[in-house]
């Protein structure tokens, strides 16, 4: 068998996407780090760059705890004790004593009565939506709803689905009124924080809609809240969007690998919902745990956020993002306000977008250009994120080079 036809057809394929711009290109390569020194914080090295450091300004790590000494020294403990690997799936042998430890916490943490862990938030999603919606459901989303909630709607094969334009309120609740009667259940599934903004989903106004439309349905409305980008990030407590907003979601997933700094992901409901999905979710069910030395280390995380420590680092990158928003309004730049360190800078443009990533990157900066089609047209930008691991003085240098971009 040859690969020679499908080659020359991907060939093809990959020249179109190329040509449109819109190719991710070669991944740059991380070979090591510089530890923070003199009022700069860490510096990352690359392939191919060996006399060039670089101010990473487009991670996930909101705290900065994948470095930490506590995380490292748990996942190297639980990896002397446990070993590097899990070597079964969770109900043939491969569940350890620190993934129910951690899912104990979890719950703790978010006052819900089960945890329960997935390789990744985007398995959580892919597990959990299609083992909750049945013929009987409509399933209703946020146009800007992250990728893993698309393809999980998309693979639970729903027979209703309705997208509302982004937090169009009113739009959401003409969905409801018109849909009374087509339906027995209503899954709102929304993102907590918009990943490619920074904003966030008003979940006590929706919960607020729900309420008001939930007799119209005998298995009622439920709300399903992927906050992978506000644990940890956004709240005084690292909370996310429910608190913030004051509400609750009924299903709630997020991640441990953005700013818990390890990998993988959860959700958090009700014993039964959480009992039900170990039984039904296939991402779950016959995929690999995260290993236990990741558990331990999570744990570790988990418990530096929500402690006094967890706090300033919330506090350090609120002061920081706030710092970046005001100097690129001063610059001329258009951004979005929040608090979140999420800080987009609305490009508009796709040729604009990649040379300004390309003059970052002439400046020892690494920043992510977003284009279409992983945004719409019109809505190019430069993704910032901010981290704890920053400092003022790498706020100061990101922008004295972006006051050097003709824009």
């Amino acid at each position: 068998m040859t690969l020679a036809k499908l080659d020359a057809q991907l060939r093809d394929r990959l020249s179109a996407i190329q040509d449109k711009g819109i190719a991710k290109g070669k991944e740059k390569i991380i070979t090591g780090f510089k530890t923070a020194e003199n009022g700069l914080g860490p510096r990352v090295l690359l392939q191919n760059y060996p006399d060039r450091t670089f101010l990473r300004m487009n991670a996930n790590a909101y705290l900065g705890l994948s470095s930490h000494p506590t995380v490292i020294a748990a996942e190297s403990k639980a990896a002397e004790t446990f070993g590097t690997g899990p070597g079964a799936v969770r109900f043939i042998s491969g569940t350890y004593q620190p993934h129910i430890d951690l899912e104990n916490r979890l719950a703790e943490f978010h006052d819900r009565h089960s945890a329960m862990l997935f390789s990744a938030a985007y398995a959580a999603m892919i597990g959990i939506l299609p083992a909750l919606i049945d013929e009987d459901t409509l399933v209703v989303s946020d146009a800007l709803n992250h990728n893993c909630i698309i393809n999980a709607i998309r693979l639970a094969k729903t027979a209703r689905k309705a997208v509302f334009p982004h937090l169009d309120l009113s739009e959401l609740e003409r969905i409801l009124i018109d849909n009374k009667g087509q339906a027995e259940r209503v899954i709102i599934v929304t993102d907590g924080v918009f990943s490619m903004r920074g904003d966030h989903a008003p979940l006590d106004k929706i919960d607020a809609i729900r309420r008001k439309h939930e007799a119209d349905y005998a298995q009622g409305i439920l709300t399903v809240v992927d906050d992978s980008h506000g644990i940890g990030a956004l709240g005084s407590s690292g909370r996310g969007t429910e608190e913030i907003t004051a509400s609750r979601a009924d299903i709630l997933i997020a991640t441990l690998g953005k700013a818990l700094g390890v990998n993988g992901g959860y959700v958090v409901s009700s014993r039964t919902v959480i009992d039900y999905l170990r039984e039904t979710s296939a991402s779950y069910i016959y995929s690999n745990p995260i290993t236990p030395p990741e558990a331990g280390a999570a744990l570790a995380a988990l418990n530096i956020l929500d402690s006094a420590e967890g706090k300033g680092l919330l506090n350090h990158i609120r002061m920081l993002a706030f710092k970046l928003r005001s100097g690129l309004t001063q610059l001329g730049f258009e951004t979005l306000p929040g608090e979140h360190p999420i800080v987009p800078i609305m490009i508009r443009n796709t040729d604009k977008t990649g040379a300004l990533v390309q003059h970052c990157f002439e400046h020892d900066i690494l920043v992510t250009g977003l284009n279409y089609p992983i945004v719409a047209k019109g809505e190019q930008e430069i993704r910032l994120q901010i981290s704890a691991a920053h400092t003022e003085q790498d706020i100061d240098y990101f922008l004295d080079v972006l006051s050097q971009f003709k824009h």
